[in-house]
Parts: structure tokens; C-alpha cells; sequence
């Protein structure tokens, strides 16, 4: 079932030429070099072979299996296997095989919905030493060929060139019994020919944050990566957290992720800017068939369809992410996903006073990324993406294109607007929508009330409270709010709103608030407690937060305990976002 990196160079590239020839593959590759189990190549899934109606869960990795056929036998490898930091050429990938760590390997997390729910593994299995040597990057599963992505993009406006999967390895494919294929990426496992002057490593604090935050998204309802284990080593790390030159001594640590997909804008921008057109439209063709089944693929217009899709879909997201105060910091085109999806957690944060002007990433000096300019860098970033497809598209279709990016604000203030009546418990539409709202989010400016439990205690005070403006001690975000000379006229506005909501009762109001306004979110001095914690090796605060962020929008005995719906200590004012992970 697994095998160490030992495998001869030459070997691991006669699999590669073989796959990509279409003529077999390898179910593994022995240690000492030997084949083993070569069928037919074929270009069905696994569903249509009726693989997956015989998976069931299991903690066995004798009968679990990862494969990047998929990938290579379409997508081009570099032709010059050593793992060396350069510049790559003409390929999608570089073979690149994950560095283990030299320190005994713990392990601090894992997904029970992602191994059980999409990888078809018992969450039992994490007992095992298989496991963790798979999710820290000690053995590699026969079969599978570790890939580092090649991408470029747009960082802080300017084209950064070459970047890739510096400290990431994707260790292969999984189809599970849905007939779903999964990615599953390493983050932290060591050196790509992409690292650039990094250490191909990440430290315990990031890693700790990119796992909580990823499963909490998923339970929010935002489209994201997920994140299935999290392990720590004593190998030492050397991060300047801040860059402010104070470099510390931190551990090392691996998150597994899976996804759909890892593509991203800068996928595309990195083959344009090469001017590597027939690589760009063999990835073209491969995403859309994967990954965008309403897009025809027989179709001249294809890729203009597919653009149309990737603007309604990033306006759904970043509207999505507005709704709950989330600020990525790093909107890179290199961390944009063409799936829409959330992707590479660095310094990001979840707002809590409500500021348009909130920056997570105390790097961002010039405030490019703050959470109210994300839906405007959205914009920036397909703008990119169409730049990057413009050598594959006719006049007409550029114009076209042109069309369909101008319309990413609509679709974007159509769908902010969407989940903003929903947060306010308003049925139907009206004109005055956007003035509410608007109104609202400028008393929460001016009082500095913290947005997600303004919008949650709005979900639990009745009518009638709100009416008379009496205002339980328990609602403090409220009492913030009310403290605004103007509030009791917004009030006045709302319930006259809500009285316009058909055939609806302020109970059956209060429970469809509460469930779309969470009452627990990470907040960064809630990762930040369980990250000291964890530095101690004591992981309780990280299983308490995971337990608590996959029921977001329910009361919790234990959340409660721990004052996580109460106001924030006063230590967490000035607690900065790390940069450097």
C-alpha cells in the first residue's frame, strides 16, 4: 500500500511517460523498483466501473487507494525530474516527493466528516501508523505520483511571475463512493522546484488556523478546500512572523486538504504569459470537462461559457463571504480558485466591530485586501482571468467576454443583497432592501457593534422587545448598537419591513435568522488561545473550537463556558494577525 521515496528517478518517469502515452498505468511501484498490477488504461471513472458502489468505510489501507492517472495522463509533467528550485517550463506539474520530518510526528487533529464523508476511511484509522504516515508526508501511496502545481499571478496588483506549490505536494487522486474525485494536497511537506528562497515548510500557528478555519467555513456554508488531519513535529521552523525582523523558532507542521480541484487564476496566467497557448487550452478543456459538466464541451463557445460561470460563481462567493465577515488577506490571482472555492488560508480573519476597512494581514500597508475592497479585487482578479484567455478567444467572444465581466457587480450586489434580507428575516423584496441595510451597517460603523453577534442577537430578541427598546443585558452587541442616536428610527423602518412579511409569526422569523446568523465564528483571539495551547502540546482548545465550528448556529453548553459569544476580552484589541506562516 505505501512505499518510501526511494524510488529510483528514472523509474517514477517511465510511470509518468506511460501514463501520459495513454497506454496503461501503474497501480503501485515497489520500493526496489518493481511493477506490479498493470491493467488497461481507460478513460472511465470509477462510477461507471462501479468502483465506488463497492467502497464502503474502512480503516484498511490494503483496500484504499490514490492514483494521479487523472492528472498525468492528460496533464504534462516537467521534463527534468530532479526536485530543484528554477524556472519550469511546457508542463502543468513537477514530480515532486514530500520531505518527512527528521522529529517524531504527532497528531493533533482530524476531520471525521472528511475521512469518513469523502475519503471513505473510519475515522479509527487515525490510530494507525499508516495514517500518519501518509498525512505527514513519510510514506507515499503505491499507485500515486506526488505532483507540485506549476501557477503564476497577480500579487498586490503586479504580475509576480513564476510562484507554484512551493511547500505543497499533491499526493494523488481519490474517487469515493459518490464517484466524487477528491485532491489531496500537503501543505508544509517540504521543497518543490517552486519554493523560491522558502523552507518548503509550515509552522504549528498557521497550521492550526488554516485547519479550524477551513472546516468552520464548510459549516458556515461558504465553498471551500477542507482540511482532513493536522500533525505537528519538533523539527525546528524559522519564521519573521511580522517581518519585522524578529525571527523566531517555531514547529513544523502539515495539513492534509482535500479539494475538487487546486486550479487556480494563476493556472491560466502562467501559460498566457508563456505564451504556452496549446498547454493552455489542454488545461482549459481538462477543468471544463471535469469540473464545469454545464458547459459543453463540444461547443466553440466553451470557454466563453466557462468564464461566464467563474464571474457568477466568485461574486457568489465573496458575497458569501461578506455575509458572515470574513476577510481572505491575500487576494492573490494565485489564491483565487477557478471552482469558486476558498482557498489558502494564510492571514485571514473573521471581522468582529464592523469596519469596511478591517485588515487582517498586518502586512498590507497599503489596506489593498481590506474586507470592504474584496468584492472590487474580485473584479480585478477576472479581469485577469480574462486577459489570460483573451490568445483563445475570437474578436467576438472577447467582446462577449468583455459583456460578461461587467456584469460581476450586478450578479455580486444581486446576491449581497440576497443574503442580507435573509440575516434580517425579510420574505420577498422591496425597494427600501438596500436602504435598510445600508442603514444598519453604518449604525454598526459608527458604534463599532460587532457584526456577528449584532446579527445574531437581532435573530433572538422578540418584536416586542425591539419595539419598546428594551434590550436584555445578554444582548450586548444590541446595547452597543442602541446606543446610536439614530437606532430606534432604524427600528421603527424594520418592524415596519417585517410587518410585510406574509402569513409569517416573530417566532417563525426568530428561527429562520437563527439559522442563517452564526453565533460562533473563529474569532482570532479564540485560534490564537488554542494555538499557545498547542505550542504546549496541549490540543484541547483546538478539539473544542473544531467541535464548536461544526455547529455554528446552535447555543453550545461548551461555547458558552468558554466565552465564546461574549464580548471579547480586552487582550484581543491589539492582537495582530500573523503574516509569515
Amino acid at each position: 500500500m505505501f512505499r518510501h521515496h526511494g524510488v529510483p528517478w528514472l523509474l517514477t518517469w517511465v510511470v509518468v511517460l506511460i501514463c501520459q502515452a495513454g497506454c496503461c498505468l501503474l497501480d503501485s511501484i515497489g520500493a526496489a523498483g518493481s511493477f506490479s498490477h498493470v491493467h488497461p488504461f481507460s478513460n472511465k471513472s470509477n462510477l461507471d466501473q462501479g468502483y465506488c458502489e463497492r467502497k464502503r468505510k474502512t480503516n484498511n489501507f490494503s483496500v484504499w487507494s490514490l492514483s494521479s492517472e487523472s492528472l498525468i495522463a492528460t496533464l504534462p509533467v516537467d521534463a527534468i525530474p530532479e526536485n530543484s528550485i528554477r524556472k519550469v517550463r511546457d508542463c502543468i506539474f513537477s514530480v515532486a516527493y514530500p520531505t518527512p520530518f527528521i522529529s517524531r510526528v504527532v497528531l493533533v487533529a482530524v476531520s471525521k466528516d472528511v475521512l469518513e464523508g469523502i475519503l471513505d476511511l473510519d475515522v479509527s484509522v487515525k490510530e494507525t501508523d499508516d495514517f500518519l504516515q501518509l498525512v505527514s508526508g513519510g510514506k507515499v501511496v503505491l499507485g500515486s505520483i506526488p505532483l507540485a502545481h506549476r501557477y503564476g499571478g497577480h500579487q498586490f496588483g503586479s504580475w509576480a511571475g513564476q510562484l507554484g506549490d512551493g511547500r505543497a505536494h499533491l499526493i494523488g487522486v481519490y474517487t469515493n463512493r459518490y464517484g466524487e474525485r477528491w485532491e489531496l494536497q500537503l501543505k508544509g511537506s517540504g521543497k518543490t522546484p517552486y519554493s523560491r528562497n522558502g523552507d518548503g515548510r509550515a509552522v504549528l500557528r498557521s497550521s492550526v488556523r488554516e485547519f479550524l478555519c477551513s472546516e468552520a467555513m464548510h459549516y458556515l456554508g461558504i465553498p471551500t478546500s477542507r482540511a482532513a488531519s493536522l500533525v505537528v513535529s519538533n523539527d525546528d521552523v524559522w519564521r519573521d512572523q511580522f517581518y519585522n525582523g524578529s525571527v523566531k523558532k517555531e514547529r513544523g507542521a502539515i495539513v492534509l486538504r482535500v479539494a475538487k480541484s487546486w486550479f487556480r487564476i494563476g493556472s491560466l496566467e502562467i501559460l498566457a504569459h508563456s505564451g504556452e497557448l496549446d498547454l493552455q487550452r489542454t488545461l482549459l478543456d481538462f477543468v471544463i470537462q471535469e469540473h464545469f459538466p454545464s458547459v459543453n464541451m463540444n461547443d466553440s463557445n466553451r470557454y466563453l461559457d466557462f468564464f461566464s460561470r467563474v464571474v457568477l460563481e466568485t461574486a457568489n462567493l465573496i458575497a458569501l463571504w461578506m455575509s458572515v465577515g470574513f476577510a481572505h488577506g491575500v487576494c492573490n490571482t494565485d489564491n483565487f480558485s477557478l471552482l469558486s472555492i476558498t482557498i489558502d488560508y494564510g492571514p485571514f480573519g473573521f471581522m468582529e466591530s464592523y469596519d469596511p476597512n478591517f485588515v487582517p494581514n498586518t502586512s498590507d500597508d497599503e489596506r489593498r485586501y481590506k474586507i470592504g475592497n474584496q468584492a472590487n479585487v474580485g473584479m480585478f482578479n477576472l479581469n485577469k482571468l480574462l486577459q489570460a484567455l483573451k490568445p483563445v478567444l475570437d474578436r467576438r467572444q472577447k467582446q462577449l467576454a468583455f459583456q460578461i465581466l461587467e456584469g460581476y457587480s450586478e450578479h455580486y450586489y444581486t446576491r449581497f443583497t440576497e443574503l442580507f434580507r435573509a440575516k434580517l428575516g425579510l420574505l420577498g423584496e422591496s425597494e427600501d432592501d438596500n436602504y435598510l441595510i445600508a442603514f444598519l451597517l453604518k449604525l454598526m460603523e459608527d458604534t463599532k457593534a460587532d457584526f456577528t453577534m449584532a446579527f445574531r442577537q437581532l435573530s433572538e430578541i422578540t418584536q416586542h422587545q425591539l419595539k419598546e427598546l428594551r434590550i436584555p443585558q445578554e444582548f450586548w452587541a444590541l446595547q452597543d448598537l442602541a446606543k446610536h442616536k439614530f437606532f430606534s428610527d432604524w427600528v421603527t423602518i424594520y418592524l415596519l419591513r417585517l410587518g410585510r412579511n406574509m402569513g409569517d409569526s416573530d417566532s417563525t422569523r426568530r428561527k429562520r435568522m437563527t439559522a442563517v446568523n452564526p453565533r460562533y465564528i473563529l474569532r482570532n483571539w479564540m485560534a490564537e488561545s488554542a494555538i499557545q495551547k498547542a505550542k504546549m502540546n496541549d490540543f484541547s482548545e483546538v478539539h473544542l473550537l473544531q467541535e464548536v465550528l461544526q455547529h455554528p448556529f446552535q447555543r453550545q453548553a461548551a461555547a458558552e463556558k468558554a466565552g465564546y459569544s461574549l464580548r471579547p476580552p480586552s487582550w484581543a484589541k491589539d492582537l495582530k494577525v500573523s503574516c509569515s506562516s
